[in-house]
């Protein structure tokens, strides 16, 4: 995707009051996987100060978010290697250590089904998770990709050749801000007076493009934003034979970062409906794969999929 997905259903809890901490009988604090040992790099947060924490955060530097409890083994495992990678990144990215037990929302928003469960938050949106504990070399690797795809966010290209568009980063910061009007307007500008005359076709092109691609998102991201989450689960829920239903559910996965499930959950629409939503539940299937990169595993692997449940 151009950044990452919405998380304004976090912001909105925000204000809200957390719900009490409901820790499994015999949990312990003070675990390998407990509350962070704070510093500028890693810190824990809450439902009330992860807008600030995380999401304003994320429109500076990459904020990798852990999910964790005190009774899970495998985070015991995988959260000191995060610290130690995080004290060592010289700022480059920050931890952000959320209790699941005590902040059940922010894991709804996540769909954290199983923890540990790491997602890489840049620009205010998900773009990149893992589950389960992994190696260190593995999880280096993982977050060395997410550094790499992040950097045009901050201005940080690796080859350092060419300048970033301040248009195109005042509208990421306007998308993070849940600004979509003024990040439509300035993907529009770029579209429509496309580049400086000292830039050949093949820069213009690829300007143009990253500007249609950033309004895809912003149309997706509105789509998201008048979305209740938990009515939309509900509704799914209740009604899984409704079109609507689950379309407006899977846009909240993807928003999520859940974007496989968000896709099996269309392709199976596809299968079984029969027209009009066959054909409805389709059109938003492939609108949904333009938000990401064609060569994205996921994206291939449905596509096959899709094929399959239409041939």
């Amino acid at each position: 995707m151009y950044g990452a997905v919405d998380l304004s259903a976090l912001k909105a809890q925000a204000d809200r009051p957390a719900p009490p901490a409901q820790s499994p009988e015999g949990s312990a604090a003070g675990t390998a996987a407990g509350p962070a040992a704070e510093s500028e790099h890693v810190f824990d947060v809450d439902e009330a100060d992860f807008e600030s924490q995380v999401l304003e955060r994320s429109t500076r530097q990459v904020v990798v978010v852990d999910l964790w409890a005190p009774w899970c083994q495998p985070c015991k495992q995988l959260s000191p290697v995060l610290e130690g990678l995080a004290a060592q990144s010289g700022g480059r990215w920050a931890l952000a250590k959320v209790d699941v037990d005590a902040n059940q929302r922010i894991a709804q928003v996540f769909g954290a089904r199983s923890i540990p469960m790491v997602v890489a938050i840049a620009g205010g949106r998900p773009v990149s998770a893992f589950q389960g504990a992994q190696p260190e070399a593995t999880v280096k690797q993982w977050l060395a990709d997410v550094l790499e795809q992040a950097a045009p966010l901050y201005g940080q290209e690796e080859s350092g050749d060419e300048p970033v568009d301040p248009r195109l980063v005042a509208a990421s910061e306007a998308l993070s801000a849940g600004d979509f009007a003024e990040a439509k307007a300035l993907f529009e500008d770029i579209k429509a007076r496309g580049t400086d005359e000292t830039e050949g076709s093949q820069k213009a092109a690829a300007r143009k493009a990253t500007a249609e691609a950033g309004l895809r998102e912003v149309a997706f991201l509105e789509r998201v934003s008048a979305l209740s989450p938990e009515n939309t689960v509900r509704a799914a829920q209740e009604e899984p034979g409704d079109t609507a239903a689950q379309l407006d559910m899977a846009d909240l996965e993807v928003a999520a970062g859940r974007a496989e499930q968000a896709f099996d959950r269309l392709i199976a629409l596809v299968r079984t409906s029969p027209d009009p939503g066959k054909t409805t539940a389709r059109v938003r299937l492939l609108e949904l794969f333009e938000l990401f990169d064609p060569a994205d595993p996921t994206v291939i692997a449905a596509r096959r999929k899709l094929a399959s449940a239409l041939y």
